[in-house]
Parts: C-alpha cells; sequence; structure tokens
C-alpha cells in the first residue's frame, strides 16, 4: 500500500513527509492504522545525528496509538478492530529476560531491531524500490506501520488514542521508574530532577506509590507548576545549591528515592549526591548526550547509595501499559495536562521546534 510517511533522509535536515511503499504483515505482524502519535525527545536525538545508533533513511517515530486492520499468519493475541499502543520495547513473554521479574529488556528482537529491521531481517517500508529502514520498530510518523504482535499492547477501547499514545514511551517510562524500576515506598521522600513527561510521570507514580514527599526540581515555572498539579509536594527551581538544600530537609541523610530525567550528567551526579546515606537509590531515566560519562564519588556508594538504570520504566509492555491505562481511565493518573499542541504529519518538524523551545511538554500528532 502506498502511504504518507515523514522519512529522515539526513542527519541534522528536517524530516520530509512523503509517499512511500508499506507491505503486507508477515506472519507474527500486525498492520496498524495509527491515529496519534507523540513527538518525544528520542526523535529528535536521532534526527540531529547525536544518536551513535542512528541511521538514515528511516521513518521516524515511536510513541504511537492505532487500531489493528490486519493480522499475519500466527497472530493469536491480537484481531482486526483492536485500540493498541505501539512498543518500542517489546514483550515475547518467552525469552530469559521476559520470564524474569528483574527486567523487561526483551531478546527476542533486539538485534534486527537495533538494525533498522523487523524480526526476519528485512523492512517493510521502501520508497523507489529501495528498502526504509524501521525506527525502534516503530515508524509511527507515518498514517500506517507494520509492527511485530510482541511489540504491540492491546488496550481498553475506550481509551482516546491521543491520550494513551503517551503511554508508549515518556509517560510510561517515568511512571514505572518510580512503580516498577524503583518500587517506591509508601511513606517515602522522593526527588525527581526534571519536570518534562518523564519527570511528570516519575512524580505521578510516586505519588501512586504513597510517597509522602514529592520534591520536583527543574528551571522552569511553568513546568513547575505541572509537577504540583501530578503530585509534587514540593517544586524547587534547579541549582548548584540544590543537593545541600535537600540534604538540609532530610536531617543531613538525603532522599529515600532520586530520579533523574534530564538527560544532563551535572543533573544525574545532583541525582546521586542527593539520594540518602544508608539506602538511597538514585534512578536514571535521561539519555546523555554521546561520549558523555557519569562521575560520582566512590564513597558515596559506600555508604549505602545505590544507582540503578531504566528503561521504558522497567515495564514490561504488552502486560502493563493496558493496565497504567486503565489507570487514567479510572482517573488515577491526569494525562490530559502533557497534551500541550495538537499538529498534523506535516507540522512534523513543528513538534520539533516546540520542544527545542520547551514549548509544552507533548505534541501530539494527530493521523487519522
Amino acid at each position: 500500500m502506498r502511504m504518507r510517511a515523514a522519512v529522515l533522509e539526513a542527519f541534522g535536515e528536517p524530516l520530509v513527509v512523503q509517499e512511500v511503499d508499506l507491505a503486507d504483515p508477515a506472519p507474527g505482524e500486525a498492520l496498524v492504522r495509527l491515529v496519534a502519535c507523540g513527538v518525544c525527545h528520542t526523535d529528535l536525538y536521532t534526527a540531529s545525528g547525536a544518536d551513535p545508533s542512528g541511521y538514515a533513511p528511516t521513518v521516524l517515530g515511536h510513541e504511537g496509538a492505532g487500531v489493528v486492520e490486519r493480522i499475519g499468519d500466527g497472530v493469536s493475541s491480537l484481531q482486526p478492530g483492536d485500540q493498541v499502543v505501539t512498543l518500542f520495547s517489546p514483550q515475547c513473554r518467552e525469552c530469559e529476560h521476559c520470564v524474569s521479574p528483574r527486567t523487561n529488556l526483551c531478546l527476542a528482537i533486539r538485534d534486527q531491531q537495533n538494525q533498522g529491521y523487523l524480526p526476519d531481517g528485512t523492512t517493510r517500508l521502501a520508497r523507489d524500490g529501495e528498502p526504509i529502514r524501521h525506527f525502534m520498530g516503530t515508524s509511527t510518523f507515518a498514517e500506517y506501520t507494520v509492527m511485530p504482535e510482541i511489540a504491540l499492547a492491546r488496550v481498553s477501547p475506550e481509551a482516546p488514542l491521543d491520550r494513551a499514545c503517551l503511554f508508549a514511551c515518556g509517560l510510561s517510562t517515568g511512571l514505572g521508574a518510580a512503580m516498577y524500576t524503583a518500587g517506591v515506598q509508601e511513606g517515602s521522600t522522593c526527588v525527581v530532577f526534571g519536570a518534562g513527561m518523564v519527570g511528570l510521570g516519575a512524580v505521578a507514580g510516586c505519588r501512586l506509590q504513597g510517597a509522602e514527599r514529592i520534591i520536583c526540581v527543574d528551571l522552569s515555572e511553568d513546568r513547575l507548576a505541572l509537577a504540583s498539579g501530578q503530585g509534587a509536594t514540593d517544586t524547587w527551581v534547579g541549582g548548584p545549591d540544590i543537593v545541600q538544600r535537600v540534604l538540609d530537609e532530610t536531617r543531613g541523610f538525603g532522599a529515600d528515592y532520586t530520579f533523574e530525567a534530564t538527560g544532563l550528567v551535572e543533573v544525574m551526579r545532583q541525582a546521586v549526591e542527593s539520594a540518602r546515606m544508608g539506602w538511597g537509590l538514585a534512578t536514571m531515566c535521561g539519555v546523555a548526550g554521546k561520549g558523555e560519562t557519569l562521575d560520582t564519588v566512590p564513597r558515596l556508594l559506600i555508604t549505602g547509595r545505590r544507582v540503578c538504570g531504566s528503561s521504558f520504566g522497567g515495564i514490561k509492555g504488552r502486560d502493563q501499559v493496558p493496565e497504567l491505562v486503565q489507570r487514567y481511565l479510572d482517573g488515577d493518573i491526569d494525562v490530559d495536562a502533557f497534551l500541550s499542541h495538537r499538529i498534523s504529519l506535516d507540522e512534523v518538524n513543528k513538534g520539533f521546534d516546540l520542544m527545542h523551545r520547551q514549548d509544552g511538554i507533548r505534541s501530539v500528532i494527530a493521523l487519522s
């Protein structure tokens, strides 16, 4: 079939919206008519050329939601008409990682996905007979996509897809970091660095876990106001004195849990230094720039602080994304506050411009 998609032709250049070809789903795959897609920092990171694993040409986009139109042979968990959220982090439910509660990093299709291919080592995207690679196994800046069954989470038919798409990456990453990776305990003190989509999701996750005090740190007063709406008990403007302020407010010990959601290594260090002596856990959600490293004083670790990373919030997508979407439908999570701008596919580069200006939290592309 022919469809319109936003193609990254060259790093550092605007995406080009054009017609491309999309092949039918192969065994184990599904054709999805995309309805909405968020414009995420990861798309911008790759488009800029900063991502060392990036490639072009490719159809970007990974924060998508839509409706299954057709299924390939062997697909058993989906049927036409199902509403789905796309998963850049799949869940096969069979590999060593999927059967373990310790990680969500499915091994089933990882190698091919990282190279821009579907599980059989080929693509369904093409232009003038030449293959175009898939981005993160999803390629949702398009009217349609073909994806593996194991990378699609079936969600409630009542879920509005312009909200549900945010669970495909940023919102779930933040929620899951607090709920699944860190496992925030009731009555604890948490500090969240960064009030973008991931940070605000972490604030909401800490609230859902019953944290007693949730401090959100950011440079933007507007974003801090949104953090209050997600459950932050304290909002602080960031700066070099933040670590000392956390210590002063916690009898010199630090916070039980800290979360870094900016991708800035200096802020990552603040998250480590703000964690409580004895048992503090600093969870890193942000993606640092190419070649950057996190420096910390070893004594901070010797005295009981721990550092961990969180990919997609530790969420096992097919099982837990539908649960989070249902919590939104039940009124536990305010998703409407995150949807800042509605744009068309032709305005995809505007979404990047808005992100550069830190105008709003998430631009969502309406695809149908």
